[in-house]
Parts: C-alpha cells; sequence; structure tokens
C-alpha cells in the first residue's frame, strides 16, 4: 500500500488546529471533488472531541453546529434528509430508516454546551474544511477532552508524522 494512503479511511484522530490547517487538492480521479492532507499523507475521515458552541437546525434537511476543542473551532454537518436524497434513494429502504432513526437521535441530542465525540468525513464546503457527520457520541467524562488532547499529541507524534517523515 502506497504510504500516502495508510489513513485514508481511518478516522483520524485530530485537534481542530490540525484538521483546519489541511491541505485542500482538487481531485479529478474520484467521486470527492477535494481530497485533504497533512504533511502529504492523505486523509479521508476524521475524529474530534469538544464542546458544540453553535447549532444550525434545519428540520428534515440538515443540523450543522460547530465544535471548540481550544485549539479552534470545527464546523460538522449531519445531514437529517435520508427519505429525500437521491443518495440514500439506491440503498435497502430498512437500512435507510436506521441510519435516519439515528441520525435524528443524534441531533436532537446535540445542544450547545455539550462535549460530543464527532466522527465523519472530511469534507470542504465554501472553501472552509468541514466534517460530514457519521457518528456522534456525547461524552459524560470531564477529562475526556485533556485525553483527547494527550492522545491527539501522541498520535502526531508516533504515527502521522513518522509515515510523513518516511514519505
Amino acid at each position: 500500500m502506497n504510504k500516502n494512503q495508510i489513513f485514508r479511511n481511518t478516522h483520524a484522530k485530530l485537534l481542530a488546529f490540525d484538521l483546519l490547517s489541511l491541505t485542500q487538492t482538487p481531485n479529478f480521479s474520484s467521486s470527492d471533488p477535494i481530497s485533504f492532507s497533512r504533511k502529504g499523507v492523505s486523509l479521508s475521515r476524521a475524529e474530534i472531541v469538544g464542546v458544540v458552541t453553535s447549532c444550525e437546525h434545519k428540520a428534515n434537511r440538515f443540523l450543522k453546529f460547530a465544535i471548540d476543542d481550544g485549539t479552534g473551532c470545527v464546523s460538522c454537518v449531519l445531514w437529517l434528509n435520508h427519505h429525500s436524497s437521491p443518495y440514500f434513494s439506491r440503498r435497502n429502504p430498512v437500512d435507510v430508516r436506521l441510519i435516519a432513526a439515528m441520525a435524528n437521535q443524534w441531533a436532537s441530542e446535540i445542544k450547545i454546551g455539550v462535549v460530543a465525540r464527532v466522527r465523519g468525513k472530511i469534507t470542504a464546503y465554501r472553501g472552509e474544511v468541514q466534517i460530514t457527520v457519521s457518528d456522534v457520541v456525547l461524552e459524560r467524562d470531564p477529562n475526556v477532552e485533556m485525553l483527547n488532547w494527550l492522545d491527539c499529541v501522541r498520535l502526531a507524534r508516533n504515527c502521522y508524522d513518522v509515515v510523513a517523515a518516511f514519505k
């Protein structure tokens, strides 16, 4: 496997400043119009932990919210249009109902001030990096943000930067 692609389908644990400083490159050979990289290593998915600082809810369309981890604020979008989206029309209706139910549950739990762990695909909207949400976990442990910071720093030093150095 190409070392540049090693984290391609892995949720990379990143701090907001890392996520917001990813290099965006137009991608003409795949279904994704933009590819993202950190120090030359391709990333397509990310995980971030922080406090929800804003919410914009458009019923049956999307929930857009921001996660602040102390190093920056990352926009996240949780799609709620599963029943009307052409993307989901070709999938099994039972699966679509389950996915829609989970998304609606997450949308009802995301409130300003809660600490959340968000995973999803790294995308861009109007030139700004955002996460298209695939999973949300509300955290109850008050230490989770600091533990996540330590994890992110450790992974950057011992994993992500090591691959970039050997490219």
